[in-house]
């Protein structure tokens, strides 16, 4: 199944959209599947800065535990809260309701690096 292509791809499966200015991070349906059950989130409170290509929370499934990356910098200004409840959000659509944060990004050029859907689809394919 293809990868939205309104969005942008980071090598290790997180997603960013953006949506009037900001941008939605979440994970893609290829790290859903490697992951299987998700369990348990860990995201940081809203507020918090985030840098591209560094963790900001962890992401837990019946096989493993698997550090969050964000695909772009900036502040933290919405988290997931339904996800504390009903991780499984993520399982059933990784692409809408399974969101987990909403950036204010510092520099939205970041997203330029960010591999397109084809790309992405090509890199999550050859794994």
């Amino acid at each position: 199944m293809a990868s939205p292509s309104d969005r942008r791809y980071s090598k290790s499966h997180e997603w960013a959209k953006k949506d009037n200015g900001q941008v939605t991070v979440g994970i893609s349906q290829f790290a859903v599947d490697e992951l299987t059950d998700i369990t348990y989130v860990e995201l940081p409170a809203v507020g918090a800065a985030v840098r591209a290509g560094k963790a900001f929370g962890e992401i837990e499934s019946v096989k493993a535990t698997s550090e969050l990356f964000s695909p772009i910098s900036g502040k933290i200004v919405a988290v997931n809260e339904q996800l504390a409840d009903d991780p499984g959000l993520i399982n059933n659509d990784p692409w809408e309701a399974g969101w987990l944060i909403r950036v204010q990004p510092s520099n939205a050029t970041e997203l330029d690096a960010l591999l397109d859907s084809q790309a992405y689809d090509a890199q999550a394919g050859s794994h």
